[in-house]
């Protein structure tokens, strides 16, 4: 009987040890904040007091695309960027400023109005688009932004990097100066031609290729974002199917004809690189 069971008990050994082998894998592979326990955090903060901070909506990305695409994307290539430079990924944020407009009594928010000029080629009446829910003002953004800096200073974070919605990014750029002298940190986008205010014109070329971190709205860029991030979620079904047909609250190169989870890996290669060699700079300048 004991030469029954022997091999059934080193099998289950076998599959123990397999399995711790993998979750010790995972524990270190682990860069999400809310994820680490302080053991963690200070091990991560002390090899690189990087954070990433993805700037995200419950916004209308096209009938195509989940409405969480900006903070989804960003949150993605983040994770994939502190498991190349080091550094802590935050939790999504889901609240962010956009541009206002007032018509006939109704407020419209972002891309409820933003392309409502009649005779281009992306025009729709402006119109409440579904899902989206997300807007504050910009002062109360700017504040919930710069608090968490202060916080994440605090927390002896010395780099930050946010990048996102575009408003939300925009208003990073506009403070970025301000908020790096006060709180005595160096802060980012992920943006090719004004990181901290500086042009990389090889990087804004390819943006303009298509090869960017999210540098349209719902169009190829995006999309192919979201088809090498989360393919199971894009729909390009519900799209008009005639490309003489333009789709509601999509901004940029007709995702229909040229969006692919290949250029998508393309963006992502392509900036993982750049950056990694940006935030690699910033570590050495502390020393």
């Amino acid at each position: 009987m004991k030469n029954v069971f022997l091999p059934l008990i080193a099998l289950v050994l076998c599959f123990g040890c397999t399995s711790n082998v993998s979750d010790n894998k995972i524990k270190e592979e682990l860069v999400e904040y809310a994820l680490l326990t302080p053991t963690d955090f200070r091990q991560r903060i002390s090899e690189a007091p990087i954070a990433y901070l993805p700037l995200g909506t419950l916004e209308w990305h096209g009938e195509h695309l989940p409405l969480g695409s900006d903070g989804l994307q960003s949150f993605e290539f983040m994770k994939l960027l502190a498991r190349e430079a080091g550094g802590i990924v935050l939790p999504m944020l889901f609240l962010g400023p956009d541009s206002v407009r007032v018509i006939d009594g109704e407020t419209y928010y972002g891309m409820d109005h933003f392309l409502n000029q009649e005779g281009r080629r992306e025009y729709y009446p402006e119109q409440q688009l579904d899902g989206s829910c997300y807007w504050v003002p910009d002062e109360l953004f700017k504040s919930m932004l710069e608090n968490t800096i202060s916080q994440l200073a605090r927390a002896g974070f010395k780099i930050i990097v946010a990048h996102g919605h575009g408003p939300s990014t925009q208003t990073v750029l506009k403070y970025w100066d301000e908020w790096e002298q006060k709180y005595e940190v160096m802060i980012f986008t992920a943006w090719a031609w004004n990181v901290r205010g500086e042009s990389d014109e090889q990087a804004s070329n390819r943006a303009r290729e298509g090869i960017g971190i999210m540098t349209d709205h719902a169009a190829t860029n995006e999309t192919s974002l979201m088809m090498y991030f989360y393919p199971e979620l894009i729909r390009m079904d519900l799209l008009p199917e005639d490309t003489a047909s333009w789709p509601v609250g999509v901004w940029g190169v007709d995702p229909r004809l040229h969006a692919s989870s290949e250029l998508g890996k393309e963006a992502v290669d392509y900036h993982l690189h750049r950056m990694k060699g940006v935030l690699q700079g910033a570590l050495e300048s502390l020393d």
